[in-house]
Parts: C-alpha cells; sequence; structure tokens
C-alpha cells in the first residue's frame, strides 16, 4: 500500500490559521486510518515541510489559502495546480509553504505522486486562540473533503465505533489568550 500523509498545517494560536491542526485533530478522534496513513499535526514548519513530504507515495494537506472568495470556503488545489506558479521569496517565518516544498522535492527527488490541498479561506489570522464562525462551520465539509480524498487514494478511514473527543489542546483553558 502507498504512504500516504495528512498533514495538518498552520499556527494554533492565531485564529483562523489552526483549521489545518484542527481537521487533522477531529480526523483522528473519529476515525481509524489505514497503517499505511500518517496523521500530522505540524505547526508552521517552514523549511522542514519538504522533509514531511519527502518519500511520500501522497500527500493532503490541510491549510488555510489565499485566494478571493468567502470566508470558510473550501477549496480543493492539486499538485499540478500549486506547481503552475512560481515560487516565492520566504518572507516569513511561516514560509517557505507547500508549492516551494514541492519545488525543491522535484528538483531533488522525493516528492509525492499525488498531493491535494484542502484549504480554506480564512477570516482572520491574527494572535488568537479559536477559529472564527464561517471557518469553524466549514470543518464538517472539510473533514468529508479529507475523507474523499483518502478514499480515492485507497485507503479509506473508517469510522471508530466510539469516537473520542478532539485533543483540541490549544483550546483548553488555562492559556494565556484561550477562550474564556
Amino acid at each position: 500500500m502507498a504512504r500516504i500523509g495528512v498533514l495538518g498545517i498552520g499556527n494554533v494560536l492565531m485564529g483562523d490559521d489552526a483549521f489545518g491542526p484542527y481537521v487533522v485533530k477531529l480526523l483522528e478522534a473519529a476515525y481509524e486510518v489505514p497503517s499505511a496513513v500518517e496523521l500530522l499535526e505540524l505547526g508552521t514548519p517552514g523549511a522542514d515541510l519538504s522533509l514531511h513530504l519527502e518519500d511520500l507515495d501522497a500527500a493532503v494537506v490541510v491549510d488555510t489559502v489565499k485566494v478571493s472568495g468567502a470566508p470558510g470556503e473550501l477549496r480543493l488545489i492539486e499538485k499540478g495546480a500549486l506547481l503552475a506558479r512560481e515560487p516565492v521569496l520566504p518572507a516569513s517565518p511561516h514560509e517557505p509553504g507547500l508549492r516551494e516544498a514541492l519545488f525543491t522535492l522535484e528538483f531533488r527527488g522525493g516528492a509525492p505522486v499525488e498531493v491535494r490541498l484542502v484549504g480554506v479561506i480564512p477570516e482572520r489570522v491574527e494572535m488568537d486562540v479559536g477559529l472564527s464562525a464561517p471557518v469553524r462551520a466549514a470543518l464538517p465539509a472539510a473533514l468529508d473533503m479529507v475523507l474523499r480524498q483518502l478514499a480515492g487514494l485507497g485507503a479509506p478511514p473508517t469510522p471508530r465505533l466510539t469516537p473520542r473527543e478532539p485533543d483540541v489542546w490549544w483550546e483548553r483553558e488555562p492559556h494565556p489568550g484561550g477562550p474564556k
């Protein structure tokens, strides 16, 4: 069976940027994944992202996306579309991003054959814990999109007989700036 990674990317202390880790936690709590699937909550990996993608056969990446549209809208972006644009120079610790990591791996070898980005348009990315209402409302559809991608890659998850509470550790008290 192919080696598949589900990578949740984003800073959990920056509002809607926690979307990727949140979806991974929901998947982990409600589903059993095949042994070939690795669930990773990566935070903001920067240049290390290529290390997590290297030698995977396929990757489903969950993150916020900077595209036009309304907050909470989901986008599915395939590897070809990600690589169709030129890489950008890193401007923050959150970069290089997915596109740059894929360019690096394509150049030196070891890139996943299949890459699918499940992205949400954020409402706010600022120092705050918790998702905005439109991004939180998009979570069920995003989880369903990830499940469909895994099924399409031949690794369908199965619902847990007893789902667990998602370990959304960054929203628990006591936490500076956490929910009241």
